[in-house]
């Protein structure tokens, strides 16, 4: 699998029509995808073509982007910034009655322009903000590209840990696998000592203690358990040789993991598995939280 973290940041840059356009894009982990992006009011059509671009390229994680409109220098004589006066003046007049009416003070400045809705916008912004998604678009495709560096490169790091967990797993089940095999044997050998020691080995019944251990290895038999736990870490390593983005996948096994350990300590009644199987959840524990952060 091509780890990929679901934590990045990346931004770009894109100029034309006398305008600069910056895009800034961060991630972070989250289950599902969820994007929202901070639009000038003037460019709020575009929400919907730039959302449809973000989520082509990341497929799981909280997006959040900011798209900023700037002139670019030369573009308007008038530092680039255009005042709409008809709206200026309704909006100040009907400022103005209403200060009147409730007796406040006309202390209405010239920097009140840039508070008023819809008044101030950038001269060199085209009235059309479809005739700006081209350097949108560009300035958006690079910030995904960072973006998306930024996220390989943790995810490198991810799947470096993630390999060594999961070996270790492999180690701890193969243990429990061994010592599972035994664990019969080694009751049958403690239970004999038992009556000699009591004294009443010569009179125990065989057959009696043909049926304690008959009993006792299918009560303790985690063979299923471990048959299932290998197949899982099976799986789990194909996943990690695969191209595909397997984060969700993982985050399953994980849980069926930790549902066979657990069926696993609670059924063993030995000693040295259960030292194995809170060393198997501790692993296991680590693993989890390292998925949440994989795409």
């Amino acid at each position: 699998m091509s780890v990929v973290s679901m934590t990045g940041f990346g931004r770009g840059e894109a100029h034309g029509r006398g305008v600069k356009v910056t895009v800034e894009i961060g991630s972070v982990n989250r289950r599902q995808f969820d994007c929202h992006v901070n639009l000038p009011r003037d460019l709020g059509a575009l929400e919907a073509n730039l959302h449809a671009l973000i989520q082509a390229a990341i497929r799981r994680g909280q997006v959040k982007g900011l798209v900023q409109v700037a002139d670019s220098g030369g573009a308007a004589t008038d530092g680039g910034l255009r005042i709409d006066i008809g709206k200026a003046a309704a909006q100040l007049a009907a400022l103005r009655r209403a200060a009147r009416k409730l007796r406040l003070p006309d202390d209405f400045k010239s920097s009140l322009l840039l508070q008023l809705p819809d008044v101030a916008h950038c001269a060199a912004q085209p009235g059309d903000p479809l005739a700006l998604w081209p350097l949108v678009r560009q300035a958006a495709q690079e910030a995904l590209a960072n973006l998306q560096a930024m996220r390989l490169r943790e995810g490198r790091a991810l799947a470096r840990d993630l390999a060594r967990r999961i070996k270790s797993l492999r180690r701890l089940w193969a243990r429990l696998e061994r010592r599972a095999r035994v664990t019969p044997r080694l009751y049958r050998d403690t239970l004999a000592r038992r009556l000699r020691r009591a004294g009443v080995a010569d009179e125990a019944d065989p057959a009696a203690l043909a049926r304690d251990l008959a009993l006792f290895a299918d009560r303790s038999d985690v063979s299923e358990e471990l048959t299932r736990l290998g197949s899982h870490l099976d799986q789990a390593e194909r996943l990690m040789a695969a191209a595909a983005p397997g984060g969700r996948p993982l985050d399953f096994l994980c849980q069926e993991l930790l549902r066979e350990i657990n069926t696993v300590g609670s059924k063993a009644n030995d000693a040295p598995i259960a030292r194995l199987v809170v060393e198997f959840k501790a692993q296991l524990e680590a693993i989890r939280e390292q998925v949440q952060n994989v795409e």
